[in-house]
């Protein structure tokens, strides 16, 4: 187990203050971090493998190139899964009395209008930002869209059809080859009829992750950072190829110990060896590729921890190590009946889909779609509000239908009715590093996860299921 002692001593040779926008590289902090430097976390400890041997602290992804102090690293911490926790978010907060790069009315606040006079105002305009780690992202309805806002009820009073509030969390910053889909709702996933990379059977074809990558990291500049002029050629390139080197996941579990012990192929470095091309496994159309049959076993990280002894010197963790490998049997193996979900069961016009966690998460080694397929699973439905979220009424221009919704996602891309409340799936690794989860934060740790999944889908998971799952899932 790790000792208290060995924890602050990680986590001290990577202090959060180093990763605050234009700190990198200054007058007695290192230029660059060691690979499979490990950081704490609630379960143990997390570290990034960069492809190149090191990770530069002083590149574009570090500096401040917009107006307000942002940069790359104010919302992707490298000691933190290369996003932001409300944790990391509060300390910085307590640090800079509100005044960090983080803490701007352009999004970091409720409402772009909030009082940001004193150190109290600040602590309530930017609670969604403290509380949940969610930014204001701030999205019109298009003017060809199916629908209308007919109704509003924002707690900051500031949303209306010009300009939706929609708290959201960063996404990290790492593990990007195995994206197949840029940002919470797409928006920076591209069509290309060009490319090769097409929905089998369709003209659908998108644009490579790389050209995606460098739009949304000059988006984020003009917008976030608030840059006055676009990123350079060079600059884009630049934080683009550095994002591509990075591979982060948990190397040691407080229970089940090193991830890589009796043959296990957790952390990093393996994940770094996985294969990914668009398409891969994919559920519905089989792989891409290579035409095999959709494999539900996505993840094998485990499968030698199935039958171990408790002989050696770590004899004490077998029990921890089995409950990991058996919640690594559960999320492939598990029968779920997929019902109602929009993207999938009325896409394929299925009203009932026998699947398993793998169905939605059929990357191998990572667990995200290998293909932009958006969902809606009922995160942002009228019943499953919490006061601090707006809730919208849409009415369908042509059926007068209504739907009522915290955030519409893919549909205020699109202009779709059916794309209201559609949302990527992330990436799975480096899970245990950054709570709370779901786009909005809704699931404070992984157990709330999985209760959430147990009762949408009336999976009937056992007290010891659920137990094995989160062993397994904090792992990754």
């Amino acid at each position: 187990m790790i000792s208290r002692r060995f924890k602050h001593r990680q986590l001290a040779m990577v202090p959060a203050a180093l990763f605050i926008a234009g700190a990198a590289g200054a007058a007695g902090e290192p230029s660059s971090m060691p690979n499979m430097l490990r950081v704490a976390n609630a379960t143990g400890a997390a570290a990034t493998f960069s492809t190149v041997g090191t990770i530069d602290l002083t590149g574009p992804f570090f500096q401040s190139l917009g107006s307000n102090g942002r940069a790359c690293v104010t919302c992707h911490q490298p000691d933190i899964g290369w996003t932001v926790t409300p944790k990391n978010i509060r300390a910085r907060f307590d640090a800079t009395k509100g005044t960090d790069p983080i803490f701007r009315t352009n999004d970091g606040s409720n409402s772009p209008t909030a009082d940001v006079s004193t150190v109290e105002a600040r602590r309530s305009a930017y609670s969604m930002l403290l509380n949940k780690g969610l930014l204001r992202v701030g999205i019109g309805i298009p003017g060809n869209a199916e629908f209308e806002l007919v109704a509003v009820d924002d707690p900051y009073g500031h949303a209306s059809a010009s300009d939706l509030s929609l708290f959201r969390r960063p996404l990290p910053s790492t593990n990007v080859k195995f994206l197949s889909t840029v940002m919470w709702d797409g928006r920076e996933t591209f069509l290309d009829p060009a490319s090769t990379d097409c929905i089998l059977g369709s003209a659908k074809c998108f644009a490579t992750i790389h050209f995606d990558l460098v739009d949304q990291a000059n988006s984020a500049t003009t917008g976030h950072a608030q840059g006055a002029l676009g990123l350079t050629a060079p600059q884009r390139d630049a934080i683009v190829a550095f994002e591509t080197t990075l591979f982060t996941a948990q190397v040691f579990d407080d229970e089940a110990g090193e991830l890589t012990a009796r043959s296990a192929r957790g952390g990093p470095q393996q994940l770094s060896q996985e294969a990914f091309y668009f398409g891969i496994n994919d559920v519905v159309s089989n792989d891409y590729r290579t035409g095999a049959l959709f494999n539900r076993n996505v993840f094998t990280l485990y499968d030698a921890w199935n039958t171990i002894d408790r002989g050696g010197s770590d004899g004490s963790r077998t029990d921890a190590r089995r409950a990991v490998a058996r919640g690594e049997t559960l999320f492939n193996t598990k029968a779920i009946r997929i019902t109602e979900v929009k993207g999938l069961n009325d896409d394929l016009g299925v009203p009932v889909l026998q699947g398993t966690c793998t169905t939605c998460h059929d990357t191998p080694g990572a667990g995200n779609h290998s293909i932009p397929a958006p969902l809606d699973i009922g995160l942002t439905d009228a019943s499953r509000r919490t006061p601090d979220l707006p809730l919208y009424t849409l009415r369908n221009k042509q059926t007068n239908a209504q739907i009522q919704t915290t955030d519409p996602g893919r549909a205020l891309i699109t202009g779709k009715w059916q794309d209201i409340g559609r949302f990527k799936g992330p990436i799975l690794r480096a899970l245990a590093t950054r709570a709370p989860y779901f786009h909005n934060g809704s699931a404070g740790d992984l157990d709330a996860v999985v209760d959430f999944y147990n009762e949408r889908f009336a999976i009937g998971l056992t007290d010891d299921e659920k137990d094995d799952l989160v062993a397994f899932l904090r792992t990754l």
